[in-house]
């Protein structure tokens, strides 16, 4: 397992930037609930320069390796110990309208664009700058991996998600989202040929498009045949 570090930060810091910023983004391969992102500003003063156990910081990493948990415990200790942090939610609706590629990025500058403190450089998970934003920035692949801002922010932006879902969940229990947290899973795709779609489903997705398919084919079919005879008399 890949441990991030501190040192992107640091190199950035001794090149004369003087508020450093990493920023990631959760949800977007689900079928259903929002894409959200979010950026942290870590405080180089509680990080030092070794990874030991004695380190708040020693057990964060990517959010896709920790579990509920974990995640939930760590991203109290980042929060405890940044100097800032910011959310940036899109909706499914959104999603839908601009697709979720732009809809990642409109949540990463929503993320930046909550921050009080304003970065001067900003690294990011993937391939993509910012391009609406004049800060720095530097696109990472698989950074959240390697950079711990941007680690810390894969988490506070799964845990914030991760609390949409279950309140997805409260008004719809019958769909999982407690569970597959909007994944297409199998029993989250039985659950929608089983009840249908929600209307916090992404209808551009394949199988929630086909769903909705079948289901306009099946209201048709009970129009059609299901329709009461005219009367004769």
């Amino acid at each position: 397992m890949k441990f991030p570090t501190y040192k992107y930060e640091t190199k950035k810091m001794d090149e004369g930037f003087r508020v450093v910023a990493g920023c990631d983004e959760v949800g977007i391969a689900p079928i259903a609930g929002p894409v959200v992102a979010a950026t942290v500003i870590l405080d180089a003063t509680s990080i030092g320069k070794q990874r030991s156990k004695s380190k708040w910081w020693y057990r964060v990493r990517d959010s896709k390796t920790v579990d509920e948990k974990e995640r939930n415990e760590l991203v109290s200790f980042i929060k405890d110990h940044c100097i800032d942090f910011g959310v940036g939610v899109v909706s499914h609706e959104t999603i839908d309208e601009i697709n979720i590629y732009q809809a990642s990025l409109l949540a990463m500058e929503k993320s930046v664009s909550e921050l009080n403190t304003v970065p001067d450089f900003l690294f990011l998970d993937g391939i993509h700058k910012l391009t609406k934003l004049s800060i720095v920035q530097q696109p990472v692949i698989s950074g959240d991996a390697k950079i711990l801002s941007i680690s810390a922010a894969s988490l506070v932006a799964k845990v914030a998600r991760d609390k949409i879902l279950h309140e997805m969940h409260e008004i719809f229990p019958e769909y999982g989202f407690d569970k597959h947290k909007g994944y297409g899973t199998q029993f989250h795709k039985t659950a929608l040929m089983k009840h249908g779609v929600t209307p916090m489903h992404r209808q551009t997705f394949g199988f929630v498009a086909l769903c909705l398919k079948r289901m306009k084919s099946m209201n048709n079919f009970k129009k059609i045949f299901l329709a009461p005879e005219p009367s004769r008399t």
